[in-house]
């Protein structure tokens, strides 16, 4: 086992550092680009523009890569060819601009996907095996999560539990802890700093607590179910309607912008990190999680680059604020619980919810939070912000293992067919 765990040791090491590079670089100039955008309102007012351009640059050199994050589930899933390294520069670049302009978007799809793009160039330049390389490219999804938010433990497991819903690969687990740390270590050691949101006070375990919980993790988990449904039902309108790709682009950034302006809600743009703090903190407009989701399905299901996690985390921080007027709970423990559970159940990826609420808020709302994690997750239903998602066991229905989340639909659509058709 000696040489595995130094050889481990050694490959971890190279992707952690350069994820956790990429990741600090990215977060320094995502910073930048939002105080641009926050001191410069007019920039607001170019995001169709800046989504034209972006869209016809990926429209003839990014066409391959257009995927994303499925394209690395699907790679780890069924090897094919390398993740071209122009992925991690168109992403860094798009998301860069997104925010710059005033899009809504995240930002864990950029490390990810940068992560993995630098995990599979080590496999090519090293030669590495077919097995070698699938671990190498979860343990580059792993540390580009944990990198971006300074959860190594929640990074760690997210690249393990992100391919497949209801199944770990334990194969993959010392190299996504120790790539996962490691980019941890090194954007630290770069000099960035992550939000601290802040639990005062976690009330003790009651039966009147556990049923709210309970309440509110269904709530949690039927909104990411509704954002992951109708951000795909929305991209798929946009392609139905304009051929063009980068005409999408300009129409989505024109019916946000046009939006902010006419609803003065400049909140909902970029990653809304303030208003997830207030959310913590004081009673919020009971819609707040309702415009940020109007904004971010815009924003990306017309092609805009970033990610959906951070807007999930404003989005469930919210709705956690929201509940706390019917709710017998604080207001920061409903808000901590929705800020795991909505990614939880729109991402499919429970356990490292679950983890990163304890990495962020700490060990008291483990349990308020897992159960909140674990509803969520079972009330999402088959979908997903995934869509290269395999299902490996079903929640509470019998899938084929193996079936996609995005030929689900297509299944169903057979087998009522097929009942339709018998005598």
């Amino acid at each position: 086992m000696l040489p595995l765990l130094g050889r481990w040791l050694m490959l971890s090491a190279v992707v952690g550092g350069l994820a956790g590079s990429a990741s600090a670089l990215f977060l320094w100039t995502l910073d930048w680009a939002t105080q641009q955008q926050t001191s410069h309102a007019y920039m607001l007012a170019f995001l169709p523009v800046a989504g034209l351009v972006m869209g016809w640059v990926y429209h003839r050199i990014g066409k391959d890569v257009e995927g994303g994050n499925n394209l690395l589930i699907d790679e780890i899933h069924d090897p094919k060819t390398i993740v071209p390294k122009r992925m991690a520069f168109l992403i860094f670049a798009g998301t860069v601009v997104t925010h710059l302009f005033g899009g809504s978007a995240g930002r864990e799809g950029t490390a990810v996907q940068m992560g993995g793009a630098l995990a599979d160039q080590v496999t090519h330049r090293l030669g590495l095996g077919k097995d070698d390389r699938r671990i190498l490219l979860m343990a580059g999804i792993s540390a580009g999560f944990a990198s971006v938010f300074g959860t190594p433990l929640a990074g760690a497991i997210f690249g393990l539990e992100v391919l497949a819903i209801g199944r770990l690969r334990y194969d993959a687990l010392l190299p996504c802890i120790l790539s996962a740390i490691m980019a941890d270590e090194v954007t630290r050691h770069w000099g960035i700093h992550h939000t601290v949101y802040v639990i005062p006070h976690v009330p003790p375990l009651e039966v009147v607590g556990l049923l709210s919980t309970a309440f509110a993790g269904i709530c949690f988990g039927i909104l990411g179910m509704l954002f992951a449904n109708t951000t795909h039902a929305l991209a798929a309108a946009f392609k139905r309607c304009i051929k063009y790709p980068p005409l999408r682009l300009f129409v989505g950034g024109a019916i946000v912008s046009m939006a902010a302006y006419l609803l003065n809600s400049r909140q909902y743009l970029g990653l809304g990190i303030p208003t997830i703090q207030a959310a913590f903190e004081h009673p919020l407009p009971a819609y707040d999680f309702g415009g940020k989701f109007a904004f971010t399905t815009v924003t990306l299901a017309s092609g805009f680059k970033g990610g959906e996690v951070t807007p999930l985390f404003f989005m469930g921080a919210t709705l956690g604020n929201a509940l706390s007027y019917v709710l017998p709970l604080p207001i920061p423990v409903l808000a901590g619980m929705g800020f795991v559970a909505v990614f939880a159940g729109a991402a499919n990826t429970p356990l490292a919810s679950t983890v990163m609420a304890i990495e962020l808020f700490g060990p008291q709302i483990g349990v308020y939070a897992g159960m909140a994690c674990a509803i969520a997750y079972l009330f999402s239903g088959h979908t997903g912000i995934y869509r290269a998602q395999r299902v490996g066991h079903a929640k509470h229905a019998s899938w084929p293992e193996g079936i996609r989340l995005a030929d689900i639909p297509a299944q169903r659509r057979a087998d009522r067919a097929s009942a339709t058709r018998q005598p």
